[in-house]
């Protein structure tokens, strides 16, 4: 995912258009590590930032979301200083992963101050970070002690500044990107500007990166991305592209006419982020996306495996990209306690079902013993007293056989002896046969229960999971008090909605209990049922209308099938299909089980393409 240097620029100058002289309506921190600023500047707009470090963001968004009842210290501090504050410039140094929003407010004493919040788009070192106009740090989202960074401690009182990138030269310098967007920076006196900035990058240091590109012994993609601020790998690549170079090559190894292409295609990409010429995009890759960027990128525009489309914003591109991304990480770390407990059961009850197979294991030999004991029974007449061992013909084999003994006891006793051993290894066979199959039977569910934590996308899709896990004992039912109120109940978790070209609606549960729902409660008759055989994943059905549906509505409905399964990352899935009416459940099961025995299977590919979702 390429949320580089200049995919900030065009938010950059995205935000300076819509927000500057907006001022701050409402502060809300709805994440610990996310706030949400309203702005209102004309129109209403809401600025979401996240630091999560899996998942950063800067954009403008459409949805909101809840916030604490309590509002967190950091949000309270900047309530008290940016309500009704309003935005002057929107900056991005270099083309460094960070933005700064110069704010004016009034304060106690109705003196116009200036602020600082400084977004720095990271990884895992993301932050939202809080400056006086000294640039003294008042506060930021996440503390970040010496214990912990040796290069710049992010701490209430300390100074800030912006992190700069060992052995990195900025392909375009701060002064220029201010001029092109129209900031004075005389805002900034020479020594607060490098303190702030570091060392100004000038012609003369870009002019000695590239002769650095091309002395450096790796791939040129890969030499450019390592020397200039703003370049991911993937934009290095397009970049050999426009200029016709093959990036896998040393840069040594250009010609002249090579390299003067290069810089030429440079220059382009310097000129686009100066004139704000961006044209956010969202890559493909069936109804996936694959890669977004604000220019385009060649490997993907040249090839037929994916398409393009291109957004009005670069706001636009990120939410539509990301959003969905961030709502899984965010609901794999609300699920994180019952992915353990499921994963701790899973691994529990694995060593009980491997135990129950060695002692199925050390059983099946025990044949053995009743014909010892017949042996005995039939030819013990000739087996003299207090002997080891006793050879005699096997009737079964017409081979001679030898039996130990024990030589305390007489031949009818040892008899006895091994016709016991055989009846209690019998027994111990039968139960354990019993106990193996119950246990195979838990780990599927639970390996069922597991699955469906992928598919969940709502507190109410994880509260049935924990409701499963509940009733079957894996989890303690904690009755709370609530100071004599009633706990608003979640929404009812719903299936997922898919409608294909000509019509044909077909429904993937998301959990066991869906599942059971969907498939006996909600399909009839004539419908068609799928799951991915022997495989833990979703009901899908296929509403008939009445009707025999065409055989591509059969293979949408299987690919649905694999996709929502344990299966999914292979590439060829077999599917069992049949009419719901063929589809029981036996008496006791566990939800989400079922049996049939008239079925047809097919081979599918995981894949929701040429299928719309209308809801979740």
């Amino acid at each position: 995912m390429a949320f580089d240097g200049f995919v900030v620029s065009s938010l950059a100058d995205s935000l300076r258009k819509t927000l500057v002289g907006g001022r701050i309506n409402k502060i809300s921190q709805p994440e610990p590590d996310e706030l949400i600023l309203t702005i209102k500047n004309f129109d209403q707009y809401k600025l979401r930032i996240s630091a999560n470090a899996s998942l950063p963001l800067v954009l403008l968004a459409e949805e909101t979301k809840p916030a604490p009842i309590t509002a967190p210290a950091f949000c309270m501090l900047l309530r008290k200083h940016l309500n009704s504050a309003r935005i002057i410039n929107v900056i991005q140094p270099d083309t460094e992963r960070i933005l700064m929003l110069q704010i004016e407010h009034l304060d106690e004493l109705s003196d116009l101050k200036t602020k600082w919040l400084i977004i720095e788009i990271m990884g895992k070192h993301s932050n939202i970070i809080f400056c006086d106009s000294d640039w003294k740090i008042l506060d930021s989202i996440k503390h970040v002690s010496a214990l912990v960074s040796s290069v710049r401690e992010v701490l209430p009182g300390r100074q800030y500044f912006v992190p700069k990138t060992t052995d990195k030269c900025s392909p375009i310098e701060t002064k220029a990107l201010l001029a092109a967007s129209s900031v004075d920076e005389g805002l900034f006196g020479s020594s607060e500007w490098e303190q702030v900035f570091g060392k100004e990058t000038c012609s003369s240091d870009i002019e000695a990166a590239w002769d650095a590109v091309r002395q450096k012994p790796m791939p040129l993609f890969k030499a450019i991305y390592t020397t200039f601020t703003g370049f991911s790998p993937l934009l290095a690549e397009e970049l050999c592209s426009r200029a016709g170079v093959d990036g896998s090559r040393p840069g040594e190894a250009l010609s002249a006419a090579e390299f003067s292409g290069l810089l030429d295609a440079f220059i382009d990409f310097r000129n686009a982020t100066l004139s704000g010429s961006f044209t956010p995009r969202i890559f493909y890759e069936e109804a996936a996306p694959k890669e977004f960027h604000v220019f385009p990128i060649s490997i993907y525009e040249n090839s037929e495996r994916f398409t393009t489309e291109i957004l009005d914003s670069p706001s636009a591109m990120l939410s539509m990209y990301y959003l969905e991304k961030d709502k899984s990480s965010r609901m794999k770390q609300r699920s994180a306690d019952l992915r353990k407990v499921v994963s701790s059961a899973i691994e529990r009850t694995t060593k009980k079902a491997d135990l129950q197979r060695k002692q199925l294991a050390d059983t099946e030999g025990r044949d053995k013993f009743r014909i010892y004991g017949e042996l005995l029974t039939t030819y013990g007449y000739s087996c003299p007293e207090g002997s080891t061992n006793f050879t005699c013909l096997n009737y079964y084999t017409n081979e001679d056989i030898t039996i130990p003994l024990d030589s305390d006891l007489s031949a009818v006793e040892n008899a006895k002896r091994y016709f016991d051993k055989y009846a209690k290894q019998k027994r111990t066979a039968s139960q354990v046969k019993v106990h193996l199959a119950e246990t195979e039977q838990e780990l599927l569910h639970l390996r069922s229960v597991l699955e469906s934590m992928e598919y969940a996308d709502g507190e109410e899709d994880l509260a049935q999971i924990k409701k499963e896990l509940t009733d079957f004992g894996y989890l303690k039912f904690h009755k709370t008090e609530n100071n004599g109120k009633k706990k608003a109940k979640l929404p009812k978790s719903q299936p997922y909605h898919y409608v294909t070209a000509d019509d044909y609606h077909i429904y993937v549960g998301k959990n066991n209990y869906q599942n059971d729902e969907l498939t006996f409660h909600f399909a009839e008759g004539g419908d068609w049922w799928f799951h991915a055989k022997q495989a833990p994943g979703s009901h899908v059905i296929l509403k008939s209308k009445g009707v025999e549906p065409p055989e591509h509505v059969f293979e949408l409905a299987a690919n649905l099938a694999a996709y929502y399964s344990s299966e999914r990352t292979g590439t060829k899935v077999e599917i069992d299909y049949s009419e719901k009416k063929n589809i029981k459940k036996p008496n006791g099961a566990k939800p989400g089980f079922v049996v049939y025995y008239t079925n047809y299977s097919m081979i599918a590919t995981p894949s929701v393409s040429e299928l719309t979702l209308l809801d979740k």
